[in-house]
């Protein structure tokens, strides 16, 4: 039979056990509202997770990490210390790298680490798991993955500076967490897609706008071209060469930095950088992820040297403009920073480059129209005195014929005289 105190106990349990339940329901209820007030804003859901979870698993610190580019990026950090804030902040790990996440990789969709310091990849020395420990005062981790479908993510970190195991419902807590991560993960995903297709489309409406309204006039076209492509594209600056066969022009440039401006002003230039001779020999476009790396900044070759030494250039990217099979320039952007550009940026620019082709060439076929026009007054001048003249020569003809008229008129009437008297046959 069950005592007062036994009953006070399960009741004391079943109050605990709702109050938990109660917290953890709240607590996802608000993260779902962060994620409804900030659509494609991820930063204050990661930290309203992070938040919630340290809590309710009574973590010491947590961080939040994403596949970024094949980089593991840190969006969202609490409570971790400063030591170990610096390690990670000097030493990112490349996505496939990693003990924690390594595991993650393989499909497993947590992993629960009781001792850190016991692990075998702290014994062998790994530098991350070394750093958790040694830096960051870690013993018990849980790392739970953020999944759509096959592809990892990223992954939330919860961290206990003591021995102390996660339970089950934490554990199924920080799993919903994930869920809900990849829920707004995905719909940050779709809403930045959206809004970058309906900023792509409305610059390319702007440029040729500018193209039908400047005809002939390329200047307003390729500045509109390099303002849009700049900010679509988030590149420090930009410029537009043209191609003669054998010399690089800078025709039009923009935020391009003092220094870089006075040489390009001493070309016109060969094609020296790695990337302007592939376009020449055919490629459609081409891009460098560090100019310093290349051989020809190391060989001192003038256009690298200048755009890492004068205009800071570490990433650039250069697309084709070409008719047929011909180069006629180049189109280049250019970042300050390591950081290639995307998939989706390179098509943009491509299809910028194929709009300047456009533009060229409907200048190029204005020129020749306004030349020709320039012809014909030269032409009419010319046909007016062809004509004056012969019609000069037909009033002088007409002249000619009416004062020989009486003198062909005697001469028929003595030939006819003639005639009728038989001298006609008549020899000598």
């Amino acid at each position: 039979m069950q005592t007062i105190a036994d009953l006070q106990r399960e009741l004391a349990q079943c109050r605990a056990e709702r109050d938990e339940a109660l917290a953890q329901q709240t607590a996802t209820a608000e993260v779902l509202a962060v994620i409804n007030a900030s659509p494609g804003d991820l930063a204050p859901v990661f930290d309203a997770m992070l938040e919630r979870a340290m809590r309710l698993c009574e973590g010491a610190f947590g961080v939040m990490v994403v596949n970024d580019g094949g980089q593991l990026r840190t969006v969202g950090a609490r409570g971790v210390p400063p030591a170990f804030a610096e390690f990670r902040r000097n030493n990112p790990v490349p996505a496939g790298q990693g003990g924690l996440v390594a595991q993650l990789r393989t499909g497993e969709r947590l992993v629960h680490t009781i001792d850190l310091q016991d692990s075998e990849f702290y014994r062998n020395g790994d530098p991350q798991r070394r750093a958790t420990v040694d830096l960051g005062g870690a013993r018990t981790s849980l790392v739970v993955a953020l999944r759509k479908d096959r592809d990892l993510l990223g992954a939330i970190h919860i961290y206990r500076q003591e021995v102390r195991p996660f339970s089950d419902k934490q554990t199924a807590l920080l799993e919903n967490f994930a869920a809900q991560a990849v829920i707004a993960m995905e719909n940050a995903r779709l809403l930045t897609e959206t809004r970058e297709a309906l900023e792509q489309q409305t610059a390319t409406a702007e440029v040729l706008q500018v193209i039908n309204s400047s005809p002939g006039d390329l200047a307003p076209v390729f500045d509109a071209m390099l303002d849009k492509a700049m900010r679509l594209c988030e590149a420090a600056f930009g410029a537009l060469w043209t191609y003669d066969g054998e010399y690089m022009h800078a025709v039009a440039t923009r935020n391009v930095p003092s220094p870089m401006v006075e040489f390009l002003r001493q070309g016109p230039h060969r094609p020296a950088s790695v990337v302007q001779r592939a376009l020449v020999d055919g490629v459609p476009y081409d891009q460098i992820a560090d100019l310093r790396l290349t051989d020809g900044y190391r060989a001192g070759e003038p256009i690298p040297r200048a755009g890492a030494d004068l205009g800071g250039v570490r990433t650039l990217l250069g697309v084709a403009l070409r008719k047929n099979e011909k180069l006629l320039g180049i189109f280049g952007l250019y970042r300050q920073e390591v950081r290639p550009f995307s998939d989706k940026q390179i098509a943009l620019l491509q299809s910028f480059a194929a709009q300047a082709v456009i533009a060229i060439e409907n200048a190029r076929l204005l020129g020749e129209l306004r030349a020709r026009t320039d012809e014909v007054p030269g032409w009419n001048r010319e046909l007016e005195v062809r004509v004056a003249a012969q019609l000069a020569e037909i009033e002088r003809t007409g002249k000619l014929r009416r004062f020989l008229a009486p003198q062909l008129a005697d001469l028929e009437q003595v030939s006819g005289w003639l005639n009728r008297r038989g001298f006609s046959n008549r020899v000598g």
